[in-house]
């Protein structure tokens, strides 16, 4: 008989549901697909035992109290909830859950965050030293919070030893598949993976989100309206020059007017948008490397590896080794 892994997720009111459910359902779909052999029991433990309402507003059933669970956990996962004002979301830190995590801890082989439970674990003390990651809308709260953890707002998923957090929503998914490769290989993450209908099983390195969507929109129409025009012309002529001509701005102006409206040069944005191209056809198509620097209009071979050197620190090849998606 396989030895069971005892997978506890803290659930509390308002909880994200999503943040619950989708590394369950993980979980099964690898028992299921290992005839058993992956072993996972994954309880659900609350203040109470009972009815728990979420943020969507659907309600779990926690099996365990929190003073119920002991030592009987091998990997525990802290989902987060959060407070939603007008300036913006704000991620929850009730202190009985810190402190059912900081007593909870010693005794799992591994603790895992997922979205803004990050603040739990930060505030448990589990990530003083450490590297982590959490939903890019709350990172710069846990660093200011927290100003002893190294917050790096771009990872799906970061593991520093033996505690790993992960970013928004449903990298929920992609953290517990690694959690499952972790314990019993990629072929079977993989498979589950594929049940999951997800179109690829990200590796941590990869971004939150896209270029356009790691910034905020402009304040000036025209601003906006650019970057549109960059993501859909990479390969034509993006120099600071150029776009300036096209917004009718002397080059000193549009440099100021665009660091001012998107927090970075025309140049660094330009780079970033294709780098982010690149990734996508190293991820998706066999092309090679001289035509995927033509097509997002890096030029050559050379301007590309400098370009991923700087953007993502890897090269072209190495990436697309580690994330080339197979069908």
């Amino acid at each position: 008989m396989p030895l069971t892994h005892r997978v506890v997720i803290a659930v509390f009111p308002d909880v994200d549901l999503l943040d619950v459910t989708g590394p369950a359902e993980v979980f099964a779909l690898a028992n299921r697909e290992s005839a058993g052999r992956a072993g996972y029991s994954v309880r659900l433990a609350g203040p109470e035992r009972g009815p728990v309402r979420t943020s969507a507003g659907v309600r779990l059933l926690a099996d365990t109290s929190f003073a119920d669970v002991g030592a009987a956990v091998d990997t525990l996962l802290v989902p987060g909830a959060v407070d939603v004002y007008p300036e913006g979301p704000v991620a929850r830190t009730d202190q009985d859950v810190v402190d059912w995590i900081k007593n909870t801890a010693p005794y799992a082989q591994r603790v895992a965050s997922v979205c803004v439970g990050a603040h739990l674990l930060a505030a448990a003390g589990l990530l003083d030293g450490r590297t982590a990651t959490t939903h890019w809308s709350t990172a710069a709260q846990l660093a200011a919070d927290h100003p002893q953890v190294t917050v790096n707002a771009h990872p799906i998923f970061v593991r520093s030893g033996r505690v790993w957090t992960g970013a928004g929503i449903s990298a929920c998914m992609d953290l517990a598949l690694a959690l499952v490769a972790e314990d019993h290989g990629e072929d079977l993450a993989l498979a589950v993976a594929r049940h999951l209908v997800m179109y690829l099983k990200r590796q941590g390195g990869q971004s939150q989100f896209s270029v356009p969507l790691s910034r905020p929109a402009a304040g000036r129409r025209d601003i906006d309206e650019l970057r549109l025009f960059i993501a859909e012309h990479l390969d034509a002529d993006l120099s600071a020059a150029a776009l300036a001509t096209r917004m009718c701005l002397s080059e000193r102006h549009f440099a100021r007017v665009f660091r001012q409206e998107t927090g970075t040069s025309p140049a660094a944005y330009v780079e970033a948008a294709r780098v982010e191209a690149a990734r996508r056809l190293l991820e998706s198509t066999d092309q090679p490397l001289e035509q995927v620097a033509g097509t997002v209009g890096l030029g050559s071979v050379e301007t590309l590896h400098r370009a991923f050197r700087k953007q993502i620190s890897t090269t072209p090849a190495a990436y697309r080794r580690r994330f080339r998606t197979t069908i």
